[in-house]
């Protein structure tokens, strides 16, 4: 974000303003009737009640009229802006600088630096040091009875608006810096409370996996032994026999896989007997898939200039190969991954040919469960389970993903990037 930019994220709650609005709004009131009916103040009396009028009404507005619990930068704004003006106002009607109530013009400004953005708390802090100076030279003089006795000294006169000025900055300078750190502490509470919702779908998972992992057994059994069957029975016939032997390697894939879940989820896979780098990853990734599917697998490494080995790790397995399968999925006719990397990081790019991800849980990738009904048929279609897994796992592992619409090819495109730093980690 650049130094001057608003920022749509920081907000101030409309509720609390509209709260503090109304006791300084009370405070005003009090004050100015106060003074006038029992101390005898001699003022512009109707005049500083219309101006605390108008404070009312912009309130009032502001509770019955906007329409949104939260008021973004450009909205607190003009309403503080409003604050500071009226205020200044009123000040200026009792005597401007000397005026003992002037330390309040510092509040607007101060409470919006904890809430608000640095464009939005630099022009607040601007006006407020304007309207000082103005009130500095320029209000109606003191009130009766204290204007006819009180004279203040020119140099302690001009002390007073030196020192709310260096007030001021010092205030919104402490409070910036406590409103970032508050803001980052909260940003790391919400980045837990995700893992641990992350963490604890993982776990939901792991149980649904179990169970069907028992579940399974059953037909999967039954399976292996009517091709078994079939098997014998058609021995003479070698295409089918190819047939029926590449689908009982399959069932007992699906069994040590079952095995697996039912057992230790995180138990490696039979082929990551040794560390390996992420482009023999994916090639043996690749040939899984191969063995079973009709389309084509493009693996690109004329940008992969750093192929380090890695710590085997089956997350990192699990979760390229559930990006992959989803390619496989929903492409057309090409799955297209490429490798790129150098002394830093490593980069995978995972595209198909396929539809894209549909426009209405584009924004929503990496959340289980997820639901489609972008579909010509306007049924639901689901990609969100086996995504969400990928995702978590790999950024368990220290990845960086952006799943989004292909710019290069009409289908979709996973971009992952690790840091070896962090790779070396796992």
């Amino acid at each position: 974000m650049r130094f001057f930019e608003t920022s749509k994220f920081h907000t101030l709650k409309k509720s609390t303003y509209i709260t503090l609005r109304w006791i300084g709004i009370i405070g005003q009131l009090i004050s100015v009737n106060l003074v006038y009916f029992f101390l005898k103040f001699d003022f512009n009396f109707i005049f500083s009640n219309i101006i605390i009028f108008l404070g009312v009404l912009s309130n009032l507005y502001l509770f019955y009229v906007y329409d949104k619990t939260q008021l973004s930068d450009r909205s607190a704004l003009s309403f503080l802006l409003i604050d500071i003006l009226q205020l200044g106002s009123l000040i200026y009607l009792t005597g401007g600088i000397a005026n003992p109530f002037v330390i309040f013009l510092l509040i607007p400004s101060v409470f919006a630096s904890s809430n608000l953005g640095l464009r939005t708390n630099l022009l607040l802090v601007a006006f407020t040091i304007l309207t000082i100076i103005f009130l500095t030279f320029f209000s109606e003089d003191l009130p009766s009875p204290i204007g006819d006795h009180f004279h203040v000294d020119p140099f302690y006169y001009f002390a007073i608006p030196t020192s709310l000025i260096i007030a001021l900055v010092f205030l919104n300078y402490f409070a910036i810096i406590f409103g970032s750190e508050s803001r980052l502490r909260k940003e790391a509470m919400n980045k837990m409370e995700e893992v641990m919702a992350k963490e604890h779908e993982l776990l939901s998972l792991g149980g649904q996996a179990a169970a069907a992992a028992h579940s399974l057994g059953t037909p999967l059994s039954t399976i292996k032994i009517i091709t078994q069957d079939l098997k014998d029975q058609l021995k003479d016939q070698k295409e089918v026999i190819a047939d029926i032997d590449l689908l009982s390697s399959q069932v007992e894939r699906c069994n040590e896989i079952l095995k697996r879940l039912s057992l230790n989820p995180i138990e490696e896979d039979e082929f990551i007997d040794e560390d390996l780098s992420i482009r023999d990853y994916l090639k043996e990734i690749i040939n899984s898939f191969k063995e079973t599917s009709d389309k084509e697998f493009i693996l690109n490494l004329n940008q992969d200039s750093n192929p380090k080995k890695i710590t085997k790790s089956i997350e990192i397995v699990y979760g390229l190969r559930n990006f992959i399968g989803n390619a496989n999925k929903y492409s057309s006719s090409k799955v297209f991954v490429t490798i790129k990397s150098d002394n830093e990081k490593v980069e995978v790019i995972i595209e198909d040919d396929g539809d894209g991800y549909p426009n209405d849980i584009l924004q929503k990738i990496g959340e289980p469960y997820l639901k489609s009904f972008s579909n010509k048929k306007n049924e639901k279609s689901g990609l969100g389970l086996g995504i969400f897994i990928g995702k978590t796992l790999l950024e368990k592992n220290f990845a960086y993903l952006n799943c989004r619409n292909s710019k290069t090819r009409k289908g979709a495109e996973v971009i992952i990037k690790w840091k070896f730093e962090d790779l070396a980690r796992i």
